[in-house]
């Protein structure tokens, strides 16, 4: 299943909850703020009360939760030299993408671009919950659920986000988080559609795992290490003529390759998701199974 020229390693846990359908949440996020999310919400705040916050936040991420990431996770970066050959085109405005396998693995990412400062679509409860004001400090844009006023007015706030600011947009194709999970679960078309909306590049980073040291697992009780496996820019197709099957075809390519980049020779998943459902390819505890 695996390619070992890439020293792949599967940490096959069986402490998380996996969800029956690949792109369900496991983890309970209790309410802590009542913002609204329709058409009044601010997706991306650009106030200077807001702006001065972040300043102060990107510091402390420097100096202190970059360093200590990079110890806690282990953490190694391949590729990065796609990033630096591809810095024209990343001024112009990127949409990345990634497998989401811990709360906290856009750190690893915001460490891996450096200076560049990326927002993230997130899961609308997570911005009401204990770590809202984190989550929204660090770029979080809660993606709005049934309404249509405000998902035009969040497509909207995207498009300028892209087209008119150029900025940085990292989006979890597969839709929610599944700590330490080792395949890479089908992707869902929002990115996607994005990215053949306003033509951009899609950047993949594909997160894999490395073996703990005996240190790591017996005292730290750490499952694994993780590497960051960084893609090169992938364009729509645009000689598809229909903007359906553009979105389709991007979308089957990209997750390859990311399976590729994580060492993934036959992955267990098809690449995009219909109500897929989670292939148990190795023993679960059914008491910390979810359906």
């Amino acid at each position: 299943m695996y390619n070992n020229v890439c020293m792949y390693f599967d940490p096959k846990t069986t402490k998380y909850p996996y969800p029956e359908f690949t792109d369900q949440h496991y983890i309970d996020v209790p309410e802590k703020f009542h913002n609204v999310i329709d058409e009044n919400y601010p997706y991306i705040d650009n106030s200077k009360s807001m702006r001065f916050k972040r300043f102060w936040v990107r510091i402390l991420l420097n100096v202190i939760v970059f360093p200590v990431a990079k110890i806690r996770f282990g953490l190694k970066v391949k590729g990065k030299r796609n990033l630096k050959d591809n810095k024209k085109l990343i001024k112009q405005g990127v949409i990345s993408v990634s497998n989401h396998i811990a709360f906290w693995d856009f750190i690893i990412l915001m460490r891996t671009i450096n200076h560049i400062k990326p927002n993230v679509l997130v899961w609308a409860p997570n911005v009401n919950g204990p770590n809202g004001s984190l989550i929204r400090l660090v770029g979080g844009i809660p993606i709005p659920e049934n309404n249509l006023k405000a998902t035009m007015k969040y497509y909207n706030e995207v498009d300028k986000l892209l087209n008119v600011d150029h900025k940085w947009l990292h989006i979890y194709a597969e839709g929610s988080m599944w700590e330490y999970y080792a395949p890479i679960r089908p992707f869902k078309r929002g990115s996607f559609f994005f990215a053949v909306q306003f033509n951009k590049p899609i950047i993949p980073f594909a997160y894999s795992y490395r073996k703990p040291s005996w240190i790591r697992s017996k005292i730290f009780k750490q499952i694994a290490t993780i590497t960051v496996n960084v893609g090169e820019p992938m364009f729509p197709d645009n000689s598809i003529s229909d903007k359906n099957e553009r979105e389709l075809e991007l979308t089957d390519r990209v997750h390859k390759r990311m399976c590729e980049l994580a060492g993934i020779e036959n992955n267990i998943y098809p690449s995009i998701f219909n109500h897929s459902k989670r292939v148990d390819y190795y023993p679960l505890k059914k008491k910390e199974t979810c359906k």
